[in-house]
């Protein structure tokens, strides 16, 4: 109460944050998207190459409104190939700016925009590379190409089972 009476009378403004504006308040993953696993991600790019899995590589800046609003598409993203394949936010900022740099480093297919989207296949070529926010359907559609899964429009809805399920089922012993 002290410190908000402070504020007031001495006239700074505390630094407000949210989804639908500019300004920095945190991990966008932890706070938007509920999955604060994403980043730090477990494993860099080079690493995640020599696995022989996809790679789905997706820029972002903290202080972005549209990447906090696209972190909810790569929460979902995970949640369906995350063991899959491996997911790998970058945080342009910690992109050290140099001349040139290896396909095994993400400067190399950064565009200079956020969000920007980009899915390599199991042997490291690029089947997607998107600037924006995308739909989660989309990226899918890739997904389900580079595992020859069946097209959405031939498959089963996937769907989550809940946790901590309630059963309100009576059940004699």
């Amino acid at each position: 109460m002290v410190v908000t009476m402070s504020i007031l009378i001495i006239g700074i403004s505390p630094a407000w944050a949210g989804l639908t504006d500019d300004h920095y308040d945190g991990n966008i993953f932890a706070l938007y998207a509920g999955n604060g696993s994403l980043f730090p991600s477990r494993v860099n790019l080079a690493e995640a190459l020599q696995r022989d899995k996809p790679v789905l590589l997706v820029f972002f800046v903290d202080d972005s409104r549209d990447s906090k609003e696209y972190a909810t598409v790569v929460s979902q993203l995970d949640a369906f190939y995350g063991r899959a394949a491996n997911i790998i936010p970058v945080n342009v900022d910690a992109i050290p700016p140099k001349d040139g740099y290896s396909s095994t480093e993400p400067g190399y297919y950064y565009k200079g925009f956020v969000p920007q989207t980009v899915l390599l296949d199991q042997s490291g070529k690029v089947v997607l590379n998107e600037v924006g926010s995308i739909a989660f359907e989309q990226i899918d559609d890739v997904f389900r190409e580079v595992f020859d899964l069946l097209p959405r429009s031939e498959s089963v809805e996937l769907k989550r089972r809940p946790i901590n399920e309630l059963n309100t089922e009576l059940v004699k012993p």
